[in-house]
């Protein structure tokens, strides 16, 4: 059964107020941007979103942190967006800070079904306040509720009508796992190709987790901080 959506319109409108929305990329690498641009301007508010950081002011997630539709961020990195740091510093934004590997094994966890797990990252630190403490082979760790979301947005390279995904690269990092804890997951692809064009033992995100696909277009791509040599 194909899992092709009819618009981004369409897909969208299945994410309500107040929504936890897990969300793939890295910085402005690999970012679902149709969905997010959409997403903007449907308005939704009230949300909480789960991403590795919040991009910049003007693109990716930023767009929503401008419309003030973002009530808490669970994130990694403030990164170089000012909007949010100010909306912090403001209370205007909720923010709960995850290390990077937590964050990432948090929404994996999410994903397979299992409730939290113990790790030694934060250990002693603000990280670690009101968490469940247990000592295992003479190492101190804390307790980490995994991370489901009631709808997820992904971006792959390539995907099929079944809702199969490939990913290209660095965005290969926290879409699979975002794909797999969201519980309608919206994945837009810039190849949509035939059913059997995807070779089994490249699939990255199987069907099973994919809700709905739509093809992308007009993808800016933009570099987060541009560095190059000097002359």
């Amino acid at each position: 059964m194909t899992k092709v959506a009819s618009s981004f319109t369409e897909s969208i409108k299945n994410i309500k107020d107040g929504d936890t929305i897990i969300v793939g990329g890295f910085g402005l690498c690999g970012i679902p941007e149709n969905a997010i641009v959409e997403l903007a301007k449907q308005g939704t508010k009230n949300l909480t979103v789960v991403s590795n950081n919040c991009g910049v002011a003007d693109w990716g997630l930023g767009l929503l942190l401008q419309n003030k539709q973002i009530d808490k961020m669970i994130a990694s990195y403030v990164g170089e967006n000012k909007v949010f740091e100010e909306q912090f510093l403001n209370g205007e934004l909720d923010v709960e800070l995850t290390p990077q590997g937590t964050l990432a094994e948090r929404i994996r966890a999410g994903g397979a079904g299992i409730g939290g797990f113990y790790t030694p990252a934060g250990v002693g630190t603000p990280i670690a306040e009101g968490k469940e403490h247990k000592e295992i082979d003479g190492k101190t760790y804390i307790f980490e509720k995994a991370i489901k979301g009631d709808a997820a947005l992904v971006k792959a390279w390539k995907g099929d009508p079944y809702g199969n995904l490939v990913y290209r690269k660095t965005s290969r990092n926290f879409n699979p796992l975002a794909a797999a804890a969201g519980t309608h997951t919206i994945a837009e692809v810039e190849e949509l190709v035939q059913i059997g064009e995807i070779d089994p033992d490249h699939v990255h995100t199987p069907s099973i987790y994919v809700q709905e696909l739509l093809l992308g277009k007009n993808y800016e791509k933009r570099i987060e901080r541009l560095t190059v040599r000097k002359a």
